[in-house]
């Protein structure tokens, strides 16, 4: 049964390198390169808070905190003190992890609403911090990003690469970069789903009090999975900011921390893929809406809405369990 469950795993992280890398062929210009960089390193960013609501069954609704965070560390970092990039983004993680775990431990002892109203407070006060902190975060001016550099090497949407022989433009460069992360994300949270830790994790998430009668320890458990999906909240936040080369407070503001939890429970809680096509779906439907002008909030709302009746599952969760029935209805016909 484990082996099964781990090659399923593995399928899913093939067919999603392969859709990654086979996507270049339908994209004909910068701005759908640009579009398709923000994808994964947001879809990045919900696989992570899965974790936290899909599989441990905690809600956060003040993620983008801790996304901003990450931005403005390493924005900071490297614009005012001269830091590379890749170790801006390490301390920033770490630190923000630290700040979860500080912030967690207490407000995780909550359940059900009060513990949405704790996790939207910490994001208001996050959001707040960097809107009044103007010496250090320009305030809601925002700040410049440099380009993001690893060893010397600079990674900018401006600049021309070659890669294996390939010539590249730097939307295809972070495009390329951007999708490697994504799927690095996806197998360490594939990884930490097929352990013990994850196994604990859904325990958690059926029955706190099961789980303790069976000696795991619900506390520790919760308190990990909320800084993982900090970290991974931070991580992706400062590669955001350094594709943007420009940040504001709007990056850890309430729009997108509503943003990540609807990604997660339109694509499906506890489904990684199914948070990857959730973050897919609320990125590309203001492009497809775009023409409605006026409409286009209330479509997008209505979308939402239906597809919540409809599918309350999430989509890819409902999309696989009517396959399922019709691949059992036609094998038990063929019988």
């Amino acid at each position: 049964m484990l082996n099964r469950f781990m090659q399923m795993r593995l399928r899913d992280l093939i067919i999603l390198a392969i859709i990654l890398f086979a996507l270049p062929l339908f994209l004909n210009n910068p701005f759908h390169y640009d579009l398709a960089t923000q994808m994964a390193i947001i879809a990045a960013t919900v696989v992570g808070l899965n974790l936290l609501v899909g599989f441990a069954g905690q809600i956060s609704l003040g993620h983008a905190g801790f996304f901003g965070l990450g931005a403005y560390f390493t924005g900071i970092m490297t614009s005012s003190y001269g830091w590379s990039s890749v170790p801006a983004l390490v301390v920033g993680a770490i630190a923000v992890g630290i700040i979860a775990w500080i912030v967690g431990r207490p407000i995780l002892r909550l359940k059900g609403h009060y513990l949405s109203m704790a996790t939207l407070a910490v994001g208001f006060i996050i959001a707040i911090i960097l809107n009044n902190e103007r010496a250090l975060t320009g305030g809601p001016d925002g700040m410049p990003v440099p380009a993001f550099t690893v060893f010397g090497w600079e990674l900018s949407p401006f600049g021309s690469y070659n890669l294996l022989g390939m010539e590249l433009n730097g939307s295809e460069a972070w495009y390329l970069f951007a999708a490697l992360v994504l799927l690095v994300a996806v197998w360490l949270a594939q990884n930490l789903i097929d352990s013990p830790i994850g196994r604990a994790l859904r325990s958690v998430h059926g029955s706190e009090v099961a789980a303790r009668v069976v000696g795991v320890d619900t506390a520790r458990y919760k308190s990990l999975v909320f800084v993982v999906s900090a970290i991974y909240a931070s991580a992706m936040g400062s590669l955001y900011a350094h594709f943007q080369g420009f940040i504001t407070p709007a990056v850890a503001g309430f729009d997108f921390s509503i943003l990540f939890i609807t990604m997660v429970v339109l694509g499906g809680m506890g489904s990684t893929m199914g948070v990857i096509l959730g973050a897919v779906v609320l990125k590309l439907l203001p492009q497809v809406l775009a023409d409605f002008q006026e409409l286009e909030t209330v479509m997008f709302g209505a979308i939402l809405m239906l597809t919540m009746i409809f599918m309350p599952k999430g989509l890819l969760p409902t999309i696989q369990m009517a396959v399922g029935k019709r691949m059992k209805k036609k094998a038990g016909g063929q019988a």
